[in-house]
């Protein structure tokens, strides 16, 4: 689980990469979860729409969550990503696309979740599909 998450080397295939996806939006519904308990656990004051205020010392728990969870979040996203596009055989630099407005989330979104990555060891390393004892493509 470390090296999938935290780790930016070597590859992995769109199983693992899509389990790593919805790993990350699960620990952030838990962090929205838990910062909805803390909201009533913690002394606060209601906006007149509804929302929490809470402020000084009391704040302290909200904050620690959300900067926990909003780093994890990113950095284990950001190394899914790169060892996605490095099945792929492209550099990790590919991430950057994302900033062309519409066109880079929907290349993004096809290039790592539904296209095929390089069969066989490429300059990122071996093929993740590829087991010892079977040949490309088998289950083991």
């Amino acid at each position: 689980m470390k090296q999938l998450l935290f780790s930016p080397a070597g590859r992995l295939n769109r199983a693992s990469f899509w389990k790593a996806t919805i790993l990350i939006i699960i620990a952030d519904l838990v962090a929205g979860v838990l910062c909805k308990i803390l909201g009533g656990a913690i002394p606060n004051q209601a906006t007149e729409d509804g929302a929490y205020n809470v402020t000084g010392v009391a704040a302290l728990p909200f904050n620690v969550i959300v900067f926990a969870f909003g780093v994890f979040s990113v950095w284990a996203g950001l190394c899914i990503a790169i060892k996605r596009y490095h099945d792929r055989d492209k550099s990790g630099f590919w991430l950057l696309i994302q900033v062309v407005p519409l066109i880079g989330a929907i290349w993004y979104f096809v290039e790592t979740g539904f296209l095929a990555g390089t069969p066989g060891p490429n300059r990122f390393g071996p093929d993740p599909l590829l087991r010892t004892g079977t040949a490309y493509g088998a289950a083991a």
